[in-house]
Parts: structure tokens; C-alpha cells; sequence
């Protein structure tokens, strides 16, 4: 039943963009590191080509995501059909990080909205693109988005945003090196 495709075509887009949330995957080298997956929402997933995606990375409590892709860049990305017809759909592929220090970030931004906290980009070079039957996901009804993470970001502010990702995002759970600080080596 399940299908292999060569890139991310119309209908494939659509079903994409239709869905309220997608996974995000990954994992360390190390066989005793932690795998980790990350529910994302908040309308930041992006295309960018027909075999390329992106999405924002907001703040959060762990900084794995990155982490992983800085040490390996094997992710992948998951979207399932929680109303309509069942589906699931994953992206595997090669993920870099683009920090707001960076010179790319301000080219990659405009594809974007104004999203609260945004802690860095996420581009994926997807080489493998395939979907499943999803029969076991359950039917959901989609609500609303959140109003925490953005209400979160405001009250912290920007300095506050800077001694967060200083205090929880500049290692993983694992001791990778995470967010990186404009001009400070990583040890």
C-alpha cells in the first residue's frame, strides 16, 4: 500500500499544507543517545522546491532537533491525516540549521510569517518521499493553535530569549553542541 514518490508534487502539497501539525524526527550517531521527536505546528512548515522544504524551529524546552542535525543531519518529517481520508506521508532527508546570525536566515525568513521566538530555520534536502495508509491514526477535530508558545516568547523578550537559549538550548540532552552564539566557539 505504500507509495515511493520522486518529488513533492500538487497533491502531495496539498495534503501538506491541509494538516495542523506534522512530526519532526531525529537521532545522534551514538546507539545510547536519545531518539527524539517534535510535534510542530503554528503554520511554520514551508516548500522551497520540489525536494526541498523548511520549516521555523521556535524555542522550546530541548534543543535535540538541532543538535542532531548539526552532528549527523538525518531527519525526517511526518504528516498525518487526522480528519479526511487516512494517510500518512514522510519526508526523509538531510536537515541544516539557519540561525538568525546568519547570513542566509534573512533570505529564507521571507518565506515565513512573523512567528514569536523563532530560535533558527530548519531546511531539509528530502531524499525519500513516501506515504503509508495511516489506518490506525485516529479521527481528530482540529480546534485551534495554541496561544502559549508566542504568549511565552513575549513575556520572556528578547534578553530573555538570549539567557534561555544560553541557559537550555546550547547542549541536548545527549551533550551535543545545540544553538550556537554569534561568535562564541563551541568547545
Amino acid at each position: 500500500m505504500a507509495k515511493a514518490y520522486p518529488e513533492i508534487n500538487e497533491t502531495l502539497r496539498q495534503f501538506i499544507q491541509a494538516q495542523s501539525v506534522f512530526f519532526v524526527g531525529s537521532a545522534p550517531l551514538d546507539a545510547g543517545g536519545h531518539v527524539n521527536v517534535s510535534p510542530k505546528g503554528l503554520d511554520t512548515f514551508r516548500f522551497l522546491g520540489p525536494r526541498t522544504v523548511a520549516y521555523l524551529d521556535i524555542f522550546g524546552s530541548g534543543v535535540e532537533t538541532i543538535a542532531h542535525l548539526r552532528e549527523n543531519g538525518r531527519i525526517v518529517v511526518m504528516f498525518c491525516a487526522f480528519q479526511g481520508a487516512p494517510k500518512v506521508l514522510r519526508l526523509h532527508g538531510l536537515g541544516r540549521v539557519v540561525e538568525p546570525h546568519e547570513a542566509e536566515f534573512a533570505a529564507l525568513r521571507e518565506h515565513f510569517p512573523v512567528c514569536e521566538g523563532t530560535r533558527a530555520i530548519i531546511t531539509v534536502e528530502v531524499t525519500r518521499i513516501s506515504d503509508s495508509c495511516g489506518y490506525g491514526v485516529p479521527l481528530l477535530k482540529y480546534e485551534a493553535e495554541r496561544p502559549d508558545l508566542p504568549a511565552w516568547c513575549r513575556k520572556r523578550g528578547t534578553e530573555g530569549l538570549k539567557i534561555y537559549r544560553q541557559e537550555k538550548n546550547r547542549r541536548s540532552i545527549d551533550g551535543l553542541p545545540g544553538v550556537a552564539e554569534p561568535g562564541v566557539a563551541e568547545q
